[in-house]
């Protein structure tokens, strides 16, 4: 079969013949669909992120995927059946955070993660999963199946925004996007169209003209430039916000979170930055936080619950706005395009089957 491989840090991703797995006893085989393509697949690519299988001189990328099940292997799937994986997986023998269900709060080295770390991905023209991490998905969705890993990642950090802040009665009316790149795109429209919160706001670092600033526009949201506002004047220039979502892994964004904060309100960092070193007012931030109970918390993967919520999500998000976010999908024989695709498209996928 076809996959999409790649030496991490040592070149561009290559279209490699590879056997075609058997799926293991607990195990399905799922013919894939459609995968997309995120900021962490270039990181991989790059080798600023990731790492090999064990004994592997390659890794298969992917980890946003569509797929149908070709064999269920006695599982309690459906031939036919149309489903979405979840990303993390066992490393080897199981533990506390995988019984529970809680693979997202394993920390680093309790876990793999398909297409990441460790584990192969799901650009390949089959992939073989235990059922447990396979979510279904219904037939009117699957064209847009690959986006549901994104949406499950801000799924989780709203999950974790609220609780934060269980300890009282918390209305949040006001949100700031950081980053106006897929993931941050996805997450205002999420704010607009399901949360509706009253006033959004977008920040990113693109002309007023750019196809994504006109997105934000057209899902009701007020752009930010950060080369004229930078976060911490947000307050001034517009207002003091309950939330912060960030994921543009700019390291200085997440100490400017806090300044952007109304009091009571919470700040979600999911970007990450490379190593910086820069200075900061660490008193007046430890001030802001204790004097105004605002609260920062970081966020990082999701679970199958997580999975479910976003195809919910998805359901409700408006057609114009998937329409125009996933258009770049290429089929299996310009993969690259997918890779290398402009500024101006925003979300890209590559096609392995017809949906």
């Amino acid at each position: 079969m076809k996959a999409i491989a790649v030496d991490p840090g040592a070149g561009e991703p290559a279209l490699v013949e590879r056997p075609r797995p058997d799926p293991e006893p607990g195990e399905a085989l799922v013919r894939t669909l459609r995968v997309g393509i995120d900021g962490t697949d270039h990181e991989v690519i790059a080798g600023h992120h990731g790492d090999l299988p064990d004994g592997a001189d390659e890794l298969v990328l992917g980890h946003e995927a569509v797929g149908v099940v070709e064999d269920p292997n006695g599982t309690a799937l459906e031939s036919g059946q149309f489903v979405v994986p979840t990303v993390r997986r066992r490393p080897g023998e199981s533990n506390e955070f995988f019984e529970r269900g809680e693979p997202d709060m394993a920390p680093s080295g309790a876990y793999v993660e398909r297409g990441i770390v460790g584990a192969h991905g799901f650009m390949a023209e089959y992939f073989t999963s235990p059922a447990e991490y396979l979510v279904p998905i219904p037939a009117e969705l699957a064209a847009l199946g690959f986006l549901v890993e994104p949406i499950s990642i801000t799924e989780k950090a709203l999950e974790h925004a609220v609780a934060s802040r269980s300890a009282f009665e918390w209305e949040p009316n006001s949100a700031l996007v950081l980053g106006n790149g897929p993931l941050g795109l996805i997450t205002l429209a999420m704010f607009e169209s399901v949360l509706e919160f009253d006033r959004t706001y977008c920040l990113g670092r693109r002309d007023r003209s750019h196809p994504t600033v006109e997105l934000v526009s057209e899902l009701g949201g007020t752009y930010v430039d950060s080369r004229e506002t930078p976060v911490a004047e947000i307050p001034a220039e517009h207002e003091a916000v309950d939330l912060v979502y960030e994921a543009t892994g700019h390291a200085k964004h997440a100490f400017e979170t806090v300044e952007a904060l109304a009091p009571n309100g919470v700040g979600v960092l999911l970007g990450v930055p490379e190593p910086w070193e820069f200075e900061v007012d660490g008193g007046r931030l430890h001030r802001e936080l204790v004097l105004h109970n605002k609260a920062l918390l970081g966020t990082v993967n999701s679970h199958r619950g997580h999975f479910e919520a976003a195809i919910d999500t998805l359901a409700q998000l408006p057609d114009w706005f998937t329409e125009e976010l996933a258009a770049g999908v290429y089929d299996l024989e310009n993969y690259q395009d997918a890779f290398d695709a402009g500024d101006d498209v925003v979300k890209t996928a590559i096609e392995f089957d017809g949906v």
